[in-house]
């Protein structure tokens, strides 16, 4: 995981001849890689089993390229199973046939097939990653994508190294079968294992203390550390024990710094943060670093904690090759770690998030909107069919909706539908605005209600040009919980949150518009609501959904169609000609 930098220092070089500019004429350069979709078996928590992996890693390779490059990545498809990779973040400016979901905006790839992902990494620099987006394949198929600034970092501190720190979870059963036996029945899903630092568990688990991630600092050094939650289903506390981290970039856009002793990353989204080795160690020469959930559900999760080292060069445990084995009782505030049900400290973090809102990087919020969308992203419980086997709560089948709209995959993708203007029955473009019936979201008795919900491919569709904002307010059917969001083809701003009910008459007054938090992937605060604003200046059809991977198979997801502009340079490119067929 280390020396991901691809010809760093070179770049840098250059960066300080152009005098911190490029000229109108640079030439762009094309990276290229190749994806293989492959099983390996591999060894975790005392036993063995084979693995999804690109390239036989665990986690995947890191791409790594500069802003404004071309990138060409092949994958090709080495199993029986459909797969489809997303890059997670990645704009794709008129070239959603690249970005990934399946049926969405391609089919899938076929086992022994291959297709070629080609797009133009433009006006974003920082940590994304990339990921699997077919059924649960992204419980190990996931890698960082590094974008490397044209510019220097708009902060001072020099750093000495930087690292990714990528959150995953490990079943040691099969993931496909978790998976099966949710959508047959209707029940949630068997919890993992073991969650991972960089695919290692770390000494809490069982058999694990040589599967550790352990990374050596020197003192008095500043580190950036890019940390992504590749988690399938759970929000994660970090923290370095007796360490402080500023926070300096959140989904690859800058922030204002500030420091903080634990950061919280929901699924889907990315922390860069700066750490300076300024403390002393005891004798074992190391500092943990962990993560564990932060809890806003009351169903069945991952209670453990997924530990790694900072080890402090020159010590006289430097050599040693794993640390001391670590005690089988865990106290979190020994390591700076928020207690799991901590919402007040997310509250807190989450209002410090802050765009730079300066000159060089400009904060574009829309003032005004064209359209306001409210969507009411909630959990079902749906009554059994007539002979049929349900193990959800009282028997019933659990769902998600949004807007009580339980997406359905078509069997083409939407974008080749849209593009192709076929007219079928595959989708809809009727999605509701607001709430059908509107009632107590976040107030309404858990279980007592009707949430059965309607089924179907019902999505947005808004001109090129729109100043949307969406407000996604959560309920409390069956529990209230925190709900990462994540939306495809536009970065947004965050411009309000808030506990309880969504107020249009009152809310709205008090948004940032200012220097609101901007992201690709926001976490729904527990029993609450978030406003997003963005302009649908991206043409194409663009996934919306909960970056909950149970959520999104129960179909908490929709979509957006963006329409062409009136310039040739704000239209979908034509498909390639490699892409997949249904």
């Amino acid at each position: 995981m280390e020396g991901l930098i691809q010809h760093y220092g070179l770049f840098v070089v250059m960066l300080m001849i152009l005098a911190g500019a490029l000229p109108s004429g640079f030439s762009r350069t094309t990276q290229r890689f190749q994806f293989n979709v492959e099983w390996k078996n591999v060894t975790r928590l005392c036993s063995t089993k084979p693995l999804l992996t690109v390239n036989g890693e665990y986690p995947g390779p890191t791409i790594a390229v500069h802003e404004g490059d071309h990138v060409e990545i092949k994958v090709t498809n080495h199993i029986a199973d459909n797969t489809t990779i997303h890059w997670h973040g990645i704009r794709q400016l008129r070239t959603g046939w690249a970005d990934g979901p399946a049926y969405i905006t391609q089919c899938p790839i076929r086992g022994g097939k291959s297709y070629t992902y080609k797009f133009t990494v433009q006006y974003q620099r920082g940590t994304l990653w990339w990921h699997a987006h077919y059924a649960w394949q992204r419980a190990s198929v996931y890698g960082a994508f590094i974008i490397h600034p044209r510019m220097p970092f708009p902060f001072s501190a020099p750093i000495q190294d930087e690292f990714p720190i990528i959150f995953g979870e490990w079943w040691n059963g099969d993931v496909d079968e978790v998976e099966n036996e949710m959508v047959k029945y209707g029940g949630g899903p068997n919890i993992s294992d073991a969650y991972t630092i960089n695919g290692l568990p770390g000494p809490f688990y069982p058999c694990s203390n040589k599967d550790t991630f352990i990374k050596t600092v020197e003192h008095g050094k500043t580190y950036l550390l890019r940390i992504i939650n590749a988690a399938l289903n759970d929000e994660l506390f970090f923290a370095v024990a007796n360490h402080t981290l500023t926070v300096v970039e959140i989904d690859a856009v800058y922030t204002k710094p500030f420091t903080a002793t634990a950061i919280m990353v929901a699924p889907g989204q990315t922390t860069n943060v700066l750490l300076t080795a300024n403390q002393v160690p005891d004798s074992s020469g190391t500092f943990l670093m962990a993560a564990w959930p932060y809890l806003t559900s009351v169903f069945p999760f991952d209670n453990s904690t997924t530990a790694g080292f900072l080890r402090y060069k020159n010590t006289v445990t430097e050599n040693i090759k794993h640390p001391q084995k670590m005690p089988s009782t865990f106290e979190p505030n020994k390591y700076n770690l928020p207690k799991m049900e901590d919402t007040k400290f997310v509250t807190k973090f989450s209002d410090k998030l802050r765009s730079l809102a300066s000159p060089q990087y400009p904060c574009t919020v829309p003032k005004t909107i064209d359209k306001r969308v409210v969507t009411v992203v909630s959990l079902n419980l749906q009554d059994c069919p007539a002979n049929k086997t349900c193990k959800g709560y009282e028997d019933k089948r659990f769902f998600a909706s949004m807007n009580n709209q339980s997406f359905v995959r078509p069997s083409l993708s939407i974008l080749e539908s849209h593009y192709n203007k076929l007219r079928n029955n595959e989708y809809s473009t009727d999605f509701p605005e607001k709430p059908l019936k509107p009632f107590d979201y976040t107030g309404v008795d858990p279980v007592s209600e009707n949430m059965n919900t309607q089924f179907g491919t019902k999505i947005l569709e808004v001109p090129f040009g729109t100043n949307l904002e969406i407000v996604l307010q959560g309920t409390s059917f069956l529990n209230v919980e925190n709900h990462p969001i994540h939306v495809h083809g536009h970065n947004f701003f965050i411009v309000g949150r808030g506990f309880g009910n969504f107020n249009v008459a009152k809310d709205p007054a008090k948004y940032n518009l200012i220097d609101p938090p901007e992201r690709n992937t926001v976490a729904v605060p527990t029993g609450g609501w978030a406003a997003i604003r963005f302009k649908a200046d991206n043409p194409g059809v663009w996934f919306i959904h909960c970056h909950l991977e149970e959520h999104t198979s129960w179909g908490l997801a929709s979509g957006l169609i963006v329409q062409n502009g009136p310039r040739a340079s704000q239209c979908v490119l034509p498909p390639p000609k490699d892409l997949p067929s249904c």
